[in-house]
């Protein structure tokens, strides 16, 4: 029981030290994406994806594979080179609160 209580009071602590996503940074952030994906996360042509809705995990992976060059594309790589984890995170965060 005592190992239990150990466990579960450490994961509470590692818990309490992650950063939740700030929503209102992720929209001022995001300000530069609605030149292609529409101020309201709805891409403007059919060939720039919607983003409002999308799971907050999946923008941050694509976001990152951007950044890193695992995915490759001029435009979308020289937006997200800049970006930090933060950052990325709170993008991720707006528009996934988006309906």
């Amino acid at each position: 029981m005592k190992k239990i209580m150990s466990v579960i009071a450490l994961a509470m602590l590692a818990a309490g030290s992650v950063q939740a996503a700030d929503v209102a940074a992720g929209k001022a952030k995001a300000a530069t994406c609605s030149g292609c994906h529409g101020s309201n996360g709805i891409g403007i042509m059919d060939t720039y994806p919607n983003l409002a809705g999308q799971k907050a995990a999946y923008i941050a992976k694509q976001l990152k594979a951007f950044k890193s060059g695992q995915r490759a594309d001029p435009i979308m790589g020289s937006m997200a080179k800049p970006l930090s984890d933060a950052d990325i995170a709170n993008i991720a965060a707006y528009y996934a609160s988006l309906k």
